[in-house]
This record gives structure tokens, sequence and C-alpha cells, in this order.
């Protein structure tokens, strides 16, 4: 059985609606670091970016510049609560050039238990990015038995 980069229970994933400090220039950053393509973008008559809509590798993401007291960037909240997951074609390629062009590399690309190769990036914007390649089809019953020997093999019994 030979996997897929995306699997398909990911192609249709809810779309993720970010906030930044400066989204026109993040846009940039974005089309850098993860190859992303813009599609879409309106612009206030102030210059803010009040909602654009990108792509990486077939992935779509909504982002606009923060306002207002119920939507805020990671910047001004001094924290994010959610990481962004990214299906990609290579992990390890798109993490050099996510750093190249000046990601915070957090996990260098590793092969995990689930089947995927991860890494996980921060952006000068403050968001934790989760970039995967999906490796091997597992059964739950097989994850569930690679996560028990994980925690297992980490107990200094």
């Amino acid at each position: 059985m030979t996997a897929t980069a995306i699997p398909e229970p990911y192609r249709n994933a809810v779309v993720s609606h970010i906030m930044l400090d400066g989204a026109a220039d993040a846009i940039d950053f974005y089309v850098r670091a993860f190859g992303a393509k813009e599609l879409f973008r309106l612009d206030g008559p102030d210059g803010r970016v009040v909602h654009a809509e990108i792509r990486i590798q077939g992935s779509t993401l909504m982002l606009g510049d923060a306002e207002g007291p119920h939507l805020t960037s990671p910047t001004a909240a001094g924290a994010t609560t959610a990481a962004l997951h990214v299906f990609v074609d290579d992990v390890d390629a798109l993490a050099h050039q996510a750093t190249a062009a000046g990601a915070e590399l957090l996990q260098p690309p590793t092969d995990q238990f689930h089947g995927d190769r991860t890494a996980m990036l921060k952006d000068p914007y403050g968001h934790i990015w989760i970039f995967l390649t999906h490796l091997e089809d597992l059964p739950p019953e097989e994850i569930t038995r690679r996560t028990q020997a994980l925690f297992t093999s980490s107990d200094p019994a």
C-alpha cells in the first residue's frame, strides 16, 4: 500500500482564519517561506488587509490585519492558542525554505509514530505551523500501539 502525501480526511479540512499585525507583509513572507500563492485580497482605505486568502500546496488559509477587541494577533496577545497543520509534499524542503526566509525552527523534520514526518515552525507574526508529509497509512490500532510503546519507553523505571 502506497501512502499519499495528503491523506483524504484532511483534503477538505476546516479553513483557518488567522489575524496578524502587518498582514500584507505576512502574505509576502508566506509566499517566500511556504511557497504560498495569494488568491484574493481586500485592502481597506488605510492600507490594512481587511481579508485575504492564500493557498499552500492545496490548503487554503484566510488572514487579515487584527482589529477590535475580539480579533487580536498572537504578538498582541503574547501567545497563540492554536497551531496550523498543513500537509505538504516535502516537509524537509519546506522547512529549509521557511527557515531561510526567517521562520524559527522549533522542531526539525522528524518521522513520527503516527506515520507522518513533521516539522514545527514559528513565523515572525507569532503563529505556530506544523508541516507534515504523510509516510504511511496506519490503522488506529497500530497508532495506539506505537503511542503506548512511546510512553512506555520514556518511563524512567
